[in-house]
């Protein structure tokens, strides 16, 4: 049992947590639905539709981890104010799917990079610029991440916590946790690390090969990928607290009664962060979320000239 001063301080932060998730999901929502528009519509251009369907995954990733979140926070809560216990089977298959979508937000980011990666290093190669493979590519990731993952049950990786009332990754456990580590951070992170890497010393082996238009359209997928490792750079560094508390608790061989909310604290924070700074971090999506009016402006505009020009049509002909 945990006393009551422990148990108001996790209710706090429960409560802050809910608000912040809340916020990513609806905003992560609002995007994801603002994207399904444009490509519905055919509003974007097509150089720029694979990075509109790149980060449409990465909305809608958020939006399911963030309400996996929301969920957890509530449990939390009702467990708090009315001691209710929530372990059950589904409990566990939350607390596993939690790292499933968790790993697929992080290689959705690498997503983006790789299809950067592809357009400067290889861009004689248009298979790999297919709208088609990027449709397609998250899903075989999220397959295979999910059967990487399956390890954490047989190892009992995924229990239940009664100090926070929802099921999570055993922190004490240290086999599951360097088993969900190399395939949720480790890799995504280190292949970034080498995109960006290879592409900086790619373009400075050009040198002035290139024309002006490639150049600066080099320029500019240089720049989104540095974003891009700058974002996923601040999200580690959020979790940096967590893992000195998780540390600390190996350590003392005895874990914190708050361990789980307070590693999840930074992630909603990041989560809600997130959901903005992606929207200025690639171009083509602020172009298409801050330029929603223009477009429903513009389009009775455009249908009255058609009209328009139709009836001068009919005119002339008679």
């Amino acid at each position: 049992m945990i006393n009551d001063q422990t148990k108001t301080n996790g209710f706090i932060l429960s409560s802050v947590s809910l608000g912040f998730n809340t916020f990513a999901c609806l905003i992560s929502c609002i995007i994801f639905l603002i994207i399904i528009y444009h490509l519905y519509y055919n509003h974007v251009k097509r150089e720029d539709k694979i990075t509109v369907v790149l980060c449409g995954h990465i909305y809608l990733t958020i939006l399911i981890y963030s309400s996996i979140l929301i969920s957890m926070n509530i449990r939390s809560i009702l467990g708090d104010l009315y001691n209710q216990s929530f372990d059950s089977s589904w409990c566990i298959f939350s607390g596993y799917l939690a790292i499933v979508v968790l790993g697929m937000l992080y290689w959705n980011f690498l997503n983006q990079a790789f299809y950067r990666f592809m357009r400067i290093v290889y861009s004689q190669n248009r298979w790999f610029q297919s709208v088609k493979l990027y449709i397609i590519l998250p899903i075989i990731e999220i397959i295979i991440i999910s059967i990487l993952l399956c390890v954490l049950i047989p190892l009992n990786g995924i229990i239940y916590s009664p100090n926070d009332y929802f099921c999570n990754i055993s922190y004490m456990n240290i086999p599951s946790v360097l088993s969900a580590m190399p395939i949720v951070y480790v890799c995504p992170f280190c292949c970034l690390l080498f995109i960006y890497m290879h592409i900086t010393r790619f373009i400075h082996q050009q040198g002035n090969i290139q024309t002006l238009i490639i150049k600066q359209r080099q320029s500019r997928d240089l720049l989104v990928i540095q974003r891009i490792l700058s974002i996923v750079n601040l999200l580690l560094i959020l979790g940096i607290p967590s893992i000195v508390l998780i540390i600390m608790s190996l350590i003392r061989g005895e874990e914190h009664p708050l361990l789980a909310r307070i590693s999840y604290f930074p992630v909603s924070v990041s989560q809600m962060g997130l959901s903005i700074a992606l929207l200025f971090s690639i171009p083509q999506l602020k172009n298409i979320v801050l330029n929603l009016n223009k477009t429903s402006k513009v389009t009775p505009v455009n249908r009255t000239i058609q009209g328009t020009i139709q009836m001068r049509t009919i005119i002339t002909t008679q």
